[in-house]
């Protein structure tokens, strides 16, 4: 019996089990491994502050593995690569011929002082990237009704890069909505130069954030956060004083990539940004955020991945040369209140630009311009992630990149 291994029952992890699963024929097993049982949507964590019910966004791991793939539940300890085995915290040892790493990326608050450890925390300081923060989040926007808001990233890279981008757009939008807009200073704090990674974008979303009366703070390193006088502090030593300050923590790999080292600093592991495979053990693969290749970290970049990974599986169990060359493909819903949004399409070499999707000149989605289709899309996607995406059936999304429908800007 061959023996596929796989750390994770996220999207890229379950996706890819399933996908595994319809091709490998009877003498492999395949065992997906998870702290817990709970699958969390994690697109819709940034809508439980505004209107979202938390229940919603949850649901059981196991039911959406197929027929034929068991599921372990436990933390992982260490990954012992030379012996093939991978080692639990409770003591169970499980053996495998190969391979998967789907373990995501987390965000971890007592990488900047004064945030976890302080006062402030879960009171006036907040993330929505947990179940748990978002829930709190609501609340505290449910009281919140004059003062200074910063909307804070406080390092790259962090999953979904256009999340904090959202939240802006989409409190700005709540206290339109409230009536109270004009009582509320909102901040955009991000270490880039810009709104975005890239011209075109930074520029379009720029744009964006000075129509909505959004402050941006550019390239602020934070150093801390002072709870007593309410102010986030930059290695600069610029401060910016805030009522309630909504931050993204520093996103770092598992504890158990570190302590195997199989991951860099920050506990992401180096892989071959073509094929997604080790680049330290030919019999390990890492696909979504675990990986450190220089795409977002986002769960269409694990959708895409994950799609071209599978022929290469099968080829490298063979033998043969890996067939599928990953060129990094992410797509992004940017929801910018109104009952609208933007779309971003781009990979390794090409930036988000303007134009189409995914026809030329049809759309009927618009790139990088706000439209209620492109709305419309992100919310239908919820639905497509349950019944399509998760149980490995095939998206009617070409898992490249194409230029169709983009438009460069003019030199």
């Amino acid at each position: 019996m061959n023996t596929l291994l796989i750390l994770g029952a996220g999207t890229a992890g379950t996706m890819a089990a399933n996908h595994l699963r319809k091709v490998l024929d009877d003498s492999w097993s395949i065992t997906v491994v998870d702290r817990d049982d709970e699958h969390v949507y994690q697109p819709g964590l940034l809508f439980i502050p505004f209107w979202m019910k938390a229940e919603r966004v949850v649901r059981d791991r196991r039911s959406y593995l197929n027929d034929g793939i068991s599921f372990v539940e436990g933390d992982v300890k260490l990954v012992r690569a030379e012996d093939r085995q991978v080692d639990l915290a409770d003591g169970r040892t499980l053996g495998y011929d190969w391979l998967l790493i789907a373990s995501g990326t987390r965000p971890d608050p007592t990488m900047v002082p004064g945030m976890a450890d302080g006062a402030l925390w879960r009171d006036k300081v907040h993330e929505f990237y947990t179940l748990e923060g978002s829930k709190a989040l609501k609340e505290a926007l449910g009281r919140f009704e004059k003062g200074k808001i910063l909307v804070h990233v406080s390092e790259m890279p962090i999953k979904c890069p256009v999340a904090p981008l959202e939240f802006a757009f989409l409190v700005e939008d709540h206290f339109r909505k409230r009536g109270i807009r004009h009582k509320v200073d909102i901040t955009y704090v991000t270490p880039l130069d810009g709104a975005f990674t890239k011209p075109v974008a930074s520029a379009e979303l720029g744009g964006l954030l000075r129509d909505r009366s959004i402050r941006l703070a550019a390239d602020f390193a934070v150093e801390r956060i002072d709870n007593e006088q309410q102010k986030l502090v930059a290695y600069d030593g610029r401060e910016l004083p805030f009522d309630l300050l909504v931050t993204v923590p520093p996103n770092v790999g598992q504890q158990f990539v570190m302590d195997s080292g199989l991951g860099n600093d920050a506990g992401f592991i180096p892989v071959d940004k073509r094929t997604l495979r080790s680049t330290e053990h030919e019999r390990i693969f890492v696909l979504g955020d675990a990986s450190d290749i220089p795409t977002s970290k986002a769960g269409s970049v694990a959708h895409f991945a994950t799609e071209l990974f599978v022929d290469n599986f099968v080829a490298a169990v063979e033998g043969r040369p890996l067939p599928n060359q990953f060129d990094g493909h992410a797509n992004c819903f940017v929801e910018s209140g109104r009952g609208q949004a933007m779309l971003l399409d781009f990979n390794y070499d090409t930036e988000p630009l303007l134009g189409s999707y995914p026809l030329a000149g049809v759309g009927p989605m618009t790139l990088l311009k706000p439209s209620r289709v492109n709305h419309l899309g992100k919310l239908a996607f919820e639905q497509l992630y349950w019944k399509v995406l998760l149980p490995g059936h095939k998206m009617p999304v070409p898992a490249k990149m194409s230029m169709a429908g983009k438009r460069r800007p003019k030199e």
